[in-house]
């Protein structure tokens, strides 16, 4: 068992048997004894592995065996073998985190997820987008006003959302799985908070979609118009943009951006599929976002970034109930006793500091 766990998180770092051995101070053969359960390593060995690794000691002896099924990501052709393992890897070990402590408490306070009902059957074309994401809103009763925090709504819906350091580059958007028939999501944890929001729409949208779209119906098209009309609903758009526009100002972009969460870029996109903008004024948009380099990043203050809440009130919560100890408390954070410590003491003002 330690064995795979070693080669788990070796996995997840991104290093070769010879790195780690190198960073640990031990033999690459002892790495290669230890992957395959062939010998254990003493509990210094452990200490160093653990350092090595980034990961606490007791990560060896966790029990959970998580299978991500289903597996999607977006750009995944871009994404060297390498860098999937990492993030795989650093996906599987939160979740084993959040399934222990789910089994420390005596009742999961948010109920599993369930498709909305009253949903079509079939989608024939892409327009019919916009009433599937509308009756999801009004499933979830989330009115047609902009939805203040997407990662809370979608796990108050019993929908997983997790974070990962290493999808830092403009090469990955996204992964969507299952784990025990849970919806699993991930996103880039330092992400502008809208490039969050439209890939956590995006996802949304394949789950939803899925087995209900026509096939001649391209699936990503399919999920980026449901993300658009799920952000924004088209009464919404109209009565912000207008019928019929032929010019977007982008400080009135900036604008919508920072009250609806999504970018100036998806808010052209969304104008294009309404027919705000007709053909040619699209394209004239977007050759002046291309003149002025505002494809990749756009002019103004930036949409903040979420983060996940409800997995460390639960820990917390534990914690209060004495379902926990402190030590496992920041276990299950990922932390330090140190850094637990610190986030304890100084509560919600001390979160951004840590969340860094």
């Amino acid at each position: 068992m330690i064995g795979e766990r070693i080669r788990q998180a070796r996995k997840a770092s991104g290093l070769s048997m010879r790195a780690l051995a190198e960073q640990a101070g031990i033999s690459a053969m002892a790495v290669s004894k230890y992957e395959n359960d062939k010998s254990t390593p003493s509990s210094g060995v452990l200490i160093a592995l653990s350092d090595a690794l980034g990961v606490t000691v007791e990560y060896f002896f966790r029990q959970a065996k998580v299978v991500l099924k289903e597996v999607e990501y977006r750009k995944h052709a871009r994404l060297p073998k390498k860098t999937i393992s990492k993030i795989e890897g650093d996906v599987i070990e939160q979740i084993e985190r959040y399934l222990e402590l789910e089994e420390l408490l005596p009742a999961n306070p948010i109920s599993a997820f369930k498709m909305p009902k009253n949903l079509p059957a079939k989608v024939d074309d892409f327009d019919d987008i916009e009433e599937v994401a509308a009756r999801v809103r009004k499933a979830w009763g989330l009115g047609n006003n902009p939805i203040p925090d997407l990662i809370d709504t979608l796990e108050e819906r019993g929908i997983k959302v997790f974070q990962s350091n290493i999808m830092h580059d403009d090469k990955f958007d996204g992964l969507a799985s299952q784990v025990d028939g849970t919806p699993v999501i991930v996103v880039g944890k330092n992400w502008p908070g809208d490039r969050q929001r439209f890939t956590l729409a995006h996802e949304l949208g394949h789950l939803i979609l899925a087995s209900r779209l026509d096939e001649s119906l391209d699936e990503e098209k399919a999920a980026h118009r449901f993300a658009g009309a799920f952000l924004v609903p088209a009464g919404e758009a109209r009565k912000e943009l207008g019928n019929t526009r032929s010019w977007l100002e982008p400080v009135e972009l900036c604008m919508l951006k920072q009250s609806y969460g999504l970018s100036m870029r998806a808010w052209i996109y969304r104008a294009s599929d309404l027919g705000i903008l007709n053909t040619n004024a699209s394209r004239k948009m977007w050759n002046y976002f291309y003149k002025n380099n505002w494809v990749k990043t756009e002019p103004g203050d930036g949409y903040p970034s979420e983060q996940p809440k409800l997995f460390k009130q639960l820990v917390f919560h534990a914690l209060a109930e004495d379902l926990v100890s402190d030590s496992k408390a920041a276990e299950l954070l990922g932390m330090n006793m140190m850094e637990f410590r610190k986030l304890r003491m100084a509560g919600c003002g001390a979160q951004k500091a840590v969340n860094k």
